[in-house]
């Protein structure tokens, strides 16, 4: 090259964008990622390796991934093509993105809620509209209705249990809503990545004729963050049309022996969960004893508000080797915390380290 190289440029919609993560930090207790606290049982981890052991290396794998869709679909009494997989639930919503919304399209999220929703439509092409939500957290189901009738959004966001306030929509408001996205030709989208440990599901109202999906994911309730696999319920036609976008053999052939072999374990999964609920309404008390600010949970964190500088808590926790999602700064979440629920002795150990923070000269 004899003269200057010009560098390609980004998007002009993503050069103010921001990528989304949670800060890392070498602490003994870490409970911001909302990961479960504990392994699957070894018996999983066996049954994966004799899995791998026998694939075929050098062939593609199955990329309709059929036998994993199948095992997913009969938790459900759904049929495989009702059941979509992909990299993780976000990547699931992307696909959603990609096929239902893009450019010259809206999406609709009420904050505050998950951010990679508004995220992944900015990144898909789509502009993202974004209510909010009452002083609570709550949502207004008639107000709701009322931004999809006048957004007409292609796809409509709801994240329950809520992704960071814990709060789950009740079944009428998650009605009220489909009920208007139904009448504007949009799709509703429920994100359940914490739904197995809340009172109820979405999945109750799925049907052919139902313009909802149900998004799911391996990460919380099987303890496989690592893996990075989720799925989708919802009308076999629109699985269908998810093939238009998808990448071929997106799925590996290791990703889909853990997710086939984790579903011989569902007693196992049932359990941890019952210890998570058992442990999040431990701490929840425990905050409520310490004076704070306490948002109900239907999911794996609880989200509280300490009192005073959350900045100055969350690093005083840090300084205790302790880590919690830090939301002080994030709009709508003014000097709130988030903190996943952990085994119990890590549960303990952030109790007992909040409380010697509160009782601290520093925030008298």
């Amino acid at each position: 090259m004899t003269g200057p190289v010009l560098r390609p440029s980004v998007r002009d919609d993503l050069v103010t964008l921001e990528g989304y993560h949670s800060p890392q930090v070498q602490v003994d207790v870490r409970l911001n990622t909302n990961e479960a606290p504990s392994a699957p049982p070894p018996e999983f981890s066996q049954a994966v390796a004799d899995a791998v052991s026998a694939l075929e290396w050098h062939r593609y794998p199955d990329r309709s991934a059929i036998a994993l869709r199948t095992a997913i679909g009969a938790l459900y009494d759904l049929g495989p093509e009702q059941v979509f997989a992909a990299n993780g639930s976000n990547e699931v919503l992307q696909t959603v993105l990609l096929t239902f919304a893009g450019a010259g399209r809206t999406t609709l999220s009420f904050e505050p809620t998950y951010a990679l929703h508004s995220h992944l439509a900015t990144i898909t092409g789509a502009r993202p509209k974004r209510r909010t939500r009452r002083g609570d957290f709550t949502l207004d189901p008639g107000a709701a209705a009322d931004a999809v009738r006048a957004d007409r959004p292609a796809v409509t966001f709801l994240c329950s249990p809520n992704n960071p306030t814990g709060i789950v929509e009740p079944r009428a408001t998650v009605e009220t809503v489909l009920e208007a996205v139904a009448e504007t030709g949009g799709l509703l989208v429920v994100d359940e990545a914490y739904g197995e440990f809340a009172p109820w599901s979405a999945t109750t109202l799925l049907g052919e004729d139902v313009p909802l999906v149900v998004t799911k994911t391996y990460s919380k309730t099987w303890a496989m963050a690592g893996a990075r696999l989720g799925y989708l319920l919802g009308p076999a036609w629109l699985v269908a049309k998810l093939n238009l976008v998808v990448l071929p053999y997106h799925l590996d052939a290791m990703k889909q022996a853990a997710g086939l072999a984790a579903l011989s374990f569902v007693d196992a999964m049932t359990a941890r969960v019952a210890g998570i609920v058992e442990e999040r309404g431990r701490i929840e008390a425990g905050l409520r004893r310490l004076g704070v600010e306490v948002w109900p949970s239907g999911a794996n964190f609880v989200l509280f508000r300490p009192g005073g500088s959350g900045d100055l808590v969350w690093q005083e926790l840090v300084e205790r080797s302790i880590l919690v999602r830090n939301t002080a700064r994030w709009e709508h979440l003014d000097g709130c915390l988030r903190v996943t629920v952990g085994t119990p002795a890590e549960n303990g150990r952030f109790l007992d380290a909040l409380d010697d923070i509160l009782e601290s000269p520093r925030h008298e």
